[in-house]
């Protein structure tokens, strides 16, 4: 597999497979290296990224030799602001290092750690005896978790790296095997801290991206004494190797005060997922399910030449294993747009609304400020996320009650218009699932990408279509011969409304009580119930004080 063509062959078979696993020509989102798992661990990462490189027909071998030969080793970087690409080097039992680098012992000290690595290309740390190189193609977002954990200046941090590059760029098993070693070597630091300056273990923050969340686990595990360290958020966590085994051989929740994950990659292929399923902290969040995301099309290719050039096959395959990161990181920079997730037992229970509840600790902020509650069981959360930042939206949960006059089971296409406080949106499709039969009530879930305030009326209309053309105007000629059915056509007599966000409840009544059938094409209105009222005995009020004026 040394060759140049048959490595792209290779990434070509690699986005054809996952397409296919995706049903629907739904398209990938993750690492590159994200294919390449035990099934596949012939295939030597530093040729596939080499290849992305370099141009057809150069020699492999020069480039093997142009490479100085490094120890493999663990190193952790300290950055001084936002704007710091570098990053200082700290270096255990060494106390100069702490003043040197700016580390403030009176702030919290969060340390990002990348995952399986496929390529060394950009230097880091500011030690000139051994220049060293972190996968600056495929971890650009290191930089952007840096540049927006400084920039809270409200806030401030210690904010570092773990670099085990040089650990992380073997094939997959090996870096596998590795994790448990670098994450006793962040537990050496994070041991040799609190000794040397007397640094609590509870204001650690680890955030481990892919493997390097197995990494913070081990970390966390490897501490010693009854206290914690305070907070592992794991990003994606790998799944391969880690998948169904005990707590003590992946990130767990015993192992720091707080574990809270994010799983966006879980979709699985030729029976493993590049992100792992279970739950494996005190809150997993599944954003969309946490199969697939949104904008990780392979169709959105397109965009990704645009915004990222030659690198653009590389975005779209990792896609979704990453935007678990960017999910952390829009919490971070858009901190009035923090994203809620939801405890709920599935997507599809999520899909009909059924789980838009915060009582007793079932909801929670997705991101740097979620609210620490721990307990004894893992909680999943389930959320829906724009395509991009910021990810937020809103969720809202309709229940409709439906009574069918029509007999037959009816499949009608509605859509739905919202007027709120703030705004309007109009015509959102609405998808029920199943025929409408005799009377009913009908639970989904619809999600807005904007704030449009309290919702005030609410516009229901039957779309017409060719089939229930032909049915309605059967139903006309019956009429015109004078065999006119008693009743004809749907009738819907409440929403009711519940906006996750705000856990408000809202009910809504029919405009017209006097005209309540819905027919092809008709579009009926709806307000809300309480204002309704409330306008209602105003009315009566004023007519009544004008009655008694005029007496």
């Amino acid at each position: 597999m040394g060759n140049p063509l048959q490595i792209s062959i290779f990434l070509v078979f690699c986005i054809f497979i996952q397409s296919s696993a995706c049903g629907q020509g739904v398209g990938t989102g993750h690492r590159l290296d994200a294919h390449m798992w035990p099934k596949m661990i012939f295939l030597s990462t530093s040729v596939v990224q080499r290849s992305q490189k370099e141009p057809f027909g150069r020699s492999l071998g020069a480039t093997e030799a142009s490479k100085p030969l490094k120890k493999p080793e663990t190193r952790f970087l300290l950055f001084q602001d936002e704007n710091d690409h570098l990053g200082c080097r700290l270096r255990p039992q060494h106390p100069e290092t702490l003043q040197e680098c700016g580390f403030n012992s009176s702030q919290p000290l969060i340390m990002i750690i990348h995952g399986w690595s496929g390529s060394e290309s950009a230097t880091v740390g500011k030690d000139s005896d051994s220049d060293y190189q972190v996968d600056g193609l495929l971890e650009n977002w290191i930089w952007k978790i840096v540049g927006a954990l400084k920039s809270r200046q409200s806030q401030p941090v210690n904010v570092g790296l773990v670099d085990w590059i040089s650990l992380a760029y073997q094939h997959y098993t090996i870096a596998v095997q590795n994790t448990r070693i670098v994450g006793q070597d962040v537990a050496a630091l994070l041991l040799w801290l609190e000794e040397s300056v007397k640094f609590s273990r509870s204001k650690v923050h680890l955030i481990g991206y892919s493997l390097g969340a197995h990494v913070s686990g081990f970390a966390g595990s490897s501490m010693g004494g009854k206290n914690k360290i305070g907070r592992i958020t794991g990003l994606d966590p790998a799944g391969p190797m880690f998948e169904g085994t005990s707590p003590n051989k992946r990130l767990s929740p015993d192992d720091a005060n707080f574990v809270d994950a994010i799983h966006t990659f879980t979709r699985e292929h030729m029976g493993l997922s590049v992100g792992i399923k279970q739950p494996i902290a005190h809150y997993d969040f599944y954003p969309n399910g946490g199969s697939f995301q949104p904008g990780c099309h392979f169709l959105e290719l397109y965009k990704h030449i645009a915004e990222h050039g030659l690198n653009a096959i590389t975005q779209t395959i990792k896609c979704a294993h990453e935007r678990s990161v960017h999910l952390f990181i829009d919490s971070l920079q858009h901190s009035d747009l923090q994203s809620i997730g939801f405890q709920c037992s599935d997507m599809g229970s999520f899909s009909q609304g059924l789980c838009l509840s915060c009582k007793k600790g079932r909801c929670n902020t997705l991101g740097y400020d979620i609210r620490r509650d721990r307990s004894g069981k893992s909680k999943r959360l389930f959320l829906i996320t724009r395509a991009q930042s910021p990810f937020k939206v809103y969720h809202y949960q309709f229940k409709i009650q439906f009574i069918n006059q029509i007999e037959k089971p009816v499949e009608p296409t509605f859509t739905m218009s919202l007027l709120g406080t703030k705004e309007e949106i109009k015509r959102i499709p609405i998808t029920l699932g199943e025929g409408i039969t005799s009377n009913k009530t009908y639970s989904f879930l619809i999600t807005l990408d904007k704030d449009i305030g309290e919702l005030i009326v609410l516009k229901f209309k039957w779309e017409n279509s060719a089939m229930w053309s032909n049915v309605w105007n059967t139903v006309q000629t019956i009429m015109l011969w004078g065999i006119e059915p008693h009743h004809s056509g749907l009738i819907l007599k409440t929403i009711w409304v519940k906006a996750g966000e705000t856990q408000q409840r809202m009910t809504f009544c029919p405009e017209n009580l006097d005209d309540v059938q819905l027919h092809p094409t008709q579009e009926k209105v709806f307000v809300n119930c309480d204002v309704k009222s409330k306008r209602l005995t105003e009315s009566k009020e004023q007519m009544s004080q004008e009655t008694h004026a005029k007496k």
